[in-house]
């Protein structure tokens, strides 16, 4: 979150949700032994991209995201974990994380119990990995947690929670069945409010709307630590913290499943301009919605805006001027149940939606600040003040 960009008060409010996540922080790493430590604790924050490279790099595939994971830790540290957690989400973000993290289970049913992606285990619960990033007791200091379809970033300089993004959360399956004939969809309203905003434009609104009849095969900015001007999407064997699997059969499904996602967008050059990432939002700006679609526009931007605790969510989804600059963007079908991807985009802000993979039963949902992720903005100020 790029406080600064769309919180223009506040501070007290970010002071004690720092407060809180130091305390928590502090608590989980004195339960830890000095090798759970060496995993667990990362260079502190800094505006130096060599010293702040690992803070910066970050997942939403089934990979290493670095840190301590659940697995290694005895359930009393777990708990303390999940407190440090549970620090920087608001109560239905904690209950989505939360909810994520089960659906491996479900997941390995899903694909039978085999063992991929050079894992003992290929759909694992216990593999999420939180690190913290300097000492919670000097004021300045971070926190990431992550694993598949999680990955949270937080910052804190100077005793102020001051960056929340990359926010990422998804689910796969994006629905399953539960009992009563009851669907199951941590992200359901995610995906039906875009898709309802978008219908509920007239004929010539959506037009200009809609980039592209069918959608990218993922998120168009990836897992890049800086958003660029002409950003497309980067195929699934490129989003691991390895280059490859050290075994080779692994590393040949894995490049397999990358292929043939390319192959069902086969996406050519006119495609990928029409929804690559332009600093110039594309789509439909706000200022040209009716007040029942600002509203509906609302309460998406609160999809994301609400996973952080109330003390520090954005509140300029309430300012007029801001929300006219709003812009909304879609690729793919407006049918229900067909592939498809969305992006909201104004100063400030960046919502990413995809749901194309699995026959459009994995979704993906990320909120960045173009311009203030991983909080480099503040570093920056931070360090020039304080230059020694």
């Amino acid at each position: 979150m790029a406080d600064e960009a769309v919180v223009d008060d506040g501070a007290e409010g970010r002071r004690e949700v720092a407060e809180a996540m130091a305390e928590a922080a502090t608590a989980w790493l004195g339960t830890l032994t000095d090798d759970q430590l060496a995993a667990a604790r990362g260079a502190g924050p800094s505006d130096d991209p060599t010293t702040d490279a690992e803070r910066r790099r970050w997942f939403y595939t089934p990979t290493d995201h670095g840190g301590l994971t659940v697995h290694d830790q005895r359930p009393s540290q777990q708990r303390a974990a999940m407190r440090l957690v549970a620090s920087g989400l608001s109560m239905a973000g904690y209950v989505t994380v939360s909810t994520i993290m089960g659906l491996e289970n479900v997941l390995d049913r899903v694909e039978g119990f085999t063992a991929i992606f050079d894992r003992e285990r290929g759909r694992d619960p216990g593999l999420y990995y939180l690190r913290v990033f300097g000492d919670p007791a000097s004021g300045t200091w971070g926190w990431r947690f992550g694993g598949h379809h999680v990955s949270l970033n937080n910052l804190v300089v100077d005793g102020e929670l001051v960056s929340t993004t990359p926010c990422f959360l998804g689910s796969d399956p994006a629905r399953s069945p539960l009992l009563g004939g009851v669907v199951h969809g941590p992200l359901a309203a995610v995906e039906e409010l875009g898709r309802e905003l978008v219908r509920s434009m007239p004929p010539e609104l959506r037009a200009r709307a809609v980039l592209l009849d069918r959608p990218p095969a993922d998120l168009v900015t990836a897992n890049r630590t800086r958003v660029s001007d002409g950003d497309r999407p980067i195929p699934l064997a490129g989003i691991w913290r390895d280059e490859r699997f050290p075994d080779d059969e692994q590393q040949a499904r894995l490049q397999a499943m990358s292929d043939a996602i390319e192959e069902r967008e086969a996406f050519e050059e006119p495609d990928e301009v029409a929804v690559e990432y332009t600093a110039d939002p594309k789509g439909v700006a706000a200022a040209d919605l009716d007040g029942a679609q600002r509203e509906m526009l609302r309460v998406l931007l609160g999809t994301s805006f609400e996973r952080v605790p109330e003390d520090v969510a954005p509140t300029l989804a309430w300012d007029e001027a801001w929300l006219d600059e709003v812009h909304v963007a879609w690729a793919g079908p407006l049918e229900p149940g067909q592939p498809h991807y969305y992006r909201l985009q104004a100063p400030g802000l960046l919502v990413e939606w995809d749901n194309t993979q699995r026959d459009a039963n994995h979704a993906h949902s990320v909120w960045r600040d173009p311009d203030r992720d991983f909080g480099l903005d503040v570093l920056a100020r931070h360090r020039a003040q304080h230059p020694h």
